[in-house]
């Protein structure tokens, strides 16, 4: 059996960043798949499910609610190694073109304040395993990777090849 696409990536030198993970054309309509990787894989203790869960939780909602994006947000959800999250945008777009969403996102996790949107039995199958404040923690520390992109020795926009 081939390799999916994902299992070709050096995860040795994969960093923090913000990747095209691949496009596909799904009825005539590109779907862009973004890799959102917040820790620097098998280097990094990997992020536990309560700040993941949580995470996944306010980044759909802010998502869902864009102005800009919210119609074309198809999917935002962890990766299995919890070493980061896939976002999937109907549309073909760039890491560069997202970086102010992305950027944007994780200051709305940062800052949040209150009852994390469908943390509630009738709402979540799992709505007690729920970590706000290591969840702001962690997009706080993204952050910083995020507004400095650009001064980075390699591209943390572009696999490393």
């Amino acid at each position: 059996m081939e390799k999916i696409a994902s299992f070709t990536i050096d995860h040795i030198r994969l960093q923090p960043g913000v990747y095209v993970s691949r496009k596909d054309q799904v009825g005539g309509s590109a779907v862009t798949t973004f890799d959102l990787r917040m820790t620097s894989p098998n280097e990094e203790p990997v992020m536990n499910t309560a700040e993941v869960h949580t995470i996944e939780h306010l980044g759909a909602t802010f998502l869902r609610n864009h102005s800009e994006y919210g119609n074309c947000t198809v999917y935002f959800g962890p990766m299995g190694c919890r070493t980061g999250f896939y976002l999937l945008l109907a549309g073909d777009f760039t890491s560069r073109q997202i970086l102010p969403l992305i950027v944007e996102m994780f200051a709305f996790i940062r800052d949040f304040e209150g009852e994390v949107p469908g943390a509630c039995a009738k709402d979540c199958g799992n709505y007690l395993d729920m970590n706000l404040g290591m969840a702001k923690y962690l997009a706080a520390r993204y952050l910083k990777v995020l507004e400095n992109i650009e001064g980075y020795p390699e591209s943390r926009l572009e696999y490393p090849q």
